[in-house]
């Protein structure tokens, strides 16, 4: 298949490496030094335990245009990245081409096929004026839940941590469309899941990622500390508490106890989160699609969530104060 990774990051990085080796045409949309070393010296992926590493030579351009219609394009830029994706994301399209959204927080197309709400219900803090939907349309969605870290501790350089499993669904039910990809991916190397009902996967991986990403950031802490630590635990739980009853009102029941998620977290033992690896990078911070999306939606549904309100103020104050976070129009 034609697959094109637009968004050239870590996680993409690896996508893209696996997926040639396992025979794809794959390109990547990437710009700056990123590009430059990729063009020179190839995209080199190195295993962190072992250190073997391999080197994939993908077409690499930072103008979509020049890559062509795809047969999949896989979207894994950070969720503040979104308008420009749909701004360049046309040409890649042919009458057939899959998106496939691989990104933490909730997607901006959470509630199209969703019985809660008939359909009718939108996430505009994510998706302002239905910019995204109308350049990325749910009909060509196929959604991505990525388990798997990873660094980019140079241009061209991909640092795989640990992972490799994948839960791949279209919102609505699968066709052939995610199996096509489930099956590409299970050849590249991937543990693919295919899954019913991605949604509900989208929020068992918000659980965690909507109390330790934002909370890492703030403390400066590894995760170790943070579990360690009774009252930034209790803090956390409740803010998982909340997710939960979110996710509840709307149909989607992420059926996980928050302390047995916190000691999936400790079973990972020391890590830092990619938030606060984006914070200590002076990179921007993906705070809407974890916190603002998700009380958009306690919103809609009537749920009260101060614990997740309290946090937002928190981690978007900081990340404004040190030019890491900029607040959507109104």
């Amino acid at each position: 298949m034609k697959i094109c990774i637009y968004g050239a990051g870590a996680v993409g990085g690896i996508m893209a490496a696996w997926l040639e080796r396992a025979g794809h045409e794959v390109s990547l949309v990437a710009r700056g030094a990123h590009l430059e070393a990729i063009r020179s010296k190839g995209l080199r992926v190195r295993t962190a335990a072992t250190g073997a590493e391999i080197v994939a030579h993908p077409r690499a351009d930072a103008d979509p245009a020049k890559l062509g219609a795809q047969d999949v394009v896989i979207v894994t830029v950070k969720g503040q990245s979104l308008p420009q994706v749909a701004e360049g994301i046309a040409p890649l399209l042919g009458p057939d081409t899959s998106i496939v959204t691989a990104m933490n927080g909730i997607p901006w197309w959470f509630f199209d096929k969703l019985p809660y709400g008939g359909g009718k219900l939108r996430l505009e803090s994510l998706d302002p004026g239905g910019r995204l939907s109308a350049a990325m349309p749910t009909s060509r969605i196929v959604g991505c839940v990525i388990h798997c870290a990873a660094s980019m501790p140079e241009p061209g350089l991909i640092s795989h941590t640990m992972g490799q499993k994948l839960i791949v669904g279209e919102p609505g039910g699968n066709t052939a469309r995610t199996e096509a990809i489930a099956a590409a991916f299970s050849a590249a190397g991937y543990e693919c899941v295919r899954s019913p009902f991605i949604q509900k996967d989208f929020w068992v991986k918000l659980l965690g990622n909507i109390s330790f990403n934002p909370v890492s950031a703030l403390t400066m802490a590894s995760s170790d500390r943070m579990i360690a630590d009774p009252y930034v635990k209790g803090f956390m739980v409740a803010v998982m508490r909340e997710c939960l009853a979110i996710g509840r009102a709307v149909g989607v029941d992420a059926a996980i106890d928050p302390e047995a998620r916190i000691d999936m977290a400790r079973a990972l033992g020391k890590f830092k989160t990619s938030m606060l690896q984006d914070m200590e990078a002076g990179k921007m911070l993906e705070i809407d699609g974890l916190l603002t999306g998700t009380l958009d939606v306690a919103r809609q549904a009537g749920v009260p969530a101060p614990y997740t309100e309290s946090l937002l103020g928190l981690i978007r104050l900081r990340a404004e104060t040190s030019g890491q976070y900029v607040r959507p129009a109104a």
